[in-house]
């Protein structure tokens, strides 16, 4: 659990900042809000790490911008070349590169549809970049006329976000309509897809699509399905051309040499079996608590489930995540954000963890 520490009263050092930092609200990541309890399922984490091996005698030397052993171990389980891959400081470095890389300050947009991951507005408030919002659909699919309207309008949209699996709905993006949107955008935009939880379901990757479509980028991580989030290193896989724009943008040194030398165990045959089996089981535990989840009369809708978590809509979700803190298990609320009304977000932990929440539902 973090611990918070209080915000000195402003002074004239706040003044001195940047207009766009001082108008800022910090990204409120479930580690940052913290909370008390027991049992966290609010990040999206893997309830288990593994054991990895450390060579620590190159640690007084500079490591290297891309390590090479990393990025074709990542190509080739990704089914690209060398060329298309970069490594950076998880998948949310790379969204703020993307925006950085693209966008001009004050007068490009970037565009994305909430509810989705928070990190593609704070990073282009970061850059001072626009933003441009669209509601999804019914079903939370992108309302492709109203995208291609938007692209014809305002200031130019350079970047557009799609989150598959979505965070926090679990929807994938349906592969017609994203090819609807790189057709409207070519020679115009670049059109990001999110695979952060693609290892959970990786038949919805669509990385296949890079060949035909130039301007389609996909980000990933190593935090969700490798059970890495505290390594911090995640990829982007795009066109080599892409690839080269985001090698001038990015710091000289951003893969520090312990976390190379973890990611490239990670990425080993054994690793990647390692990984596939714990999808399998946390596949496993989702699907039993999905079911249980639809059987009590609290819970009014379950969400798709193509993440290493569920989100679910209750009779009252304040009342089922204050239930749950009594009980000293942390959930994610998103009852506030657009759509998603007394939802609250279960990260998928491991048997013991998903009976305590089923014992909590059961009471209420």
């Amino acid at each position: 659990m973090s611990t918070k520490t209080q915000t000195p009263a402003p002074t004239y050092l706040t003044q001195l900042a940047c207009q766009r930092v001082q108008d800022l609200t910090p990204y409120l990541s479930a580690r940052r809000i913290g909370g008390k309890g027991h049992i966290f399922l609010n990040a999206n984490e893997s309830p288990k790490s593994e054991e990895y091996q450390l060579d620590c005698s190159r640690l007084n030397r500079y490591p290297e911008c891309q390590p090479p052993e990393v990025v074709s171990r990542y190509a080739a389980y990704a089914g690209v070349e060398p060329n298309q891959v970069l490594v950076s400081r998880g998948s949310d470095e790379a969204i703020e590169l993307l925006i950085r890389t693209f966008c001009e300050p004050g007068q490009e947009e970037i565009l994305f549809c909430p509810p989705t991951y928070g990190m593609y507005s704070i990073s282009a408030e970061t850059c001072g970049v626009g933003m441009r919002t669209l509601p999804p659909l019914p079903d939370f699919q992108p309302d492709v006329p109203a995208i291609i309207a938007a692209l014809a309008q305002g200031k130019p949209i350079k970047v557009l976000f799609f989150c598959s699996p979505n965070n926090p709905t679990g929807t994938v993006l349906q592969r017609d309509k994203l090819l609807a949107i790189l057709d409207a955008t070519a020679g115009k935009s670049i059109v990001v897809v999110d695979e952060a939880y693609i290892e959970f379901c990786p038949e919805f990757s669509m990385v296949d699509l890079i060949k035909g479509c130039p301007n389609l980028v996909i980000t990933r991580t190593l935090s969700k399905g490798f059970a890495l989030a505290g390594l911090r290193c995640g990829f982007t896989i795009a066109h080599p051309e892409v690839i080269s724009l985001l090698l001038k943008v990015i710091a000289p040194y951003p893969i520090p040499e312990p976390v190379a030398q973890i990611a490239a165990q990670a990425l080993s045959d054994r690793g990647l079996d390692t990984m596939r089996q714990r999808v399998l089981w946390l596949n496993r535990l989702k699907a039993e608590l999905k079911a249980e989840l639809l059987k009590q009369p609290c819970v009014k809708q379950v969400f798709d489930d193509h993440g290493n978590f569920l989100l679910a809509r209750f009779e009252s979700g304040s009342r089922l995540f204050q239930a749950m803190v009594d009980a000293g298990i942390i959930l994610r609320d998103f009852g506030t954000k657009p759509m998603l009304e007394e939802s609250v977000r279960i990260t998928i932990g491991d048997e013991a963890e998903m009976a305590a929440v089923l014992d909590v539902l059961k009471s209420l």
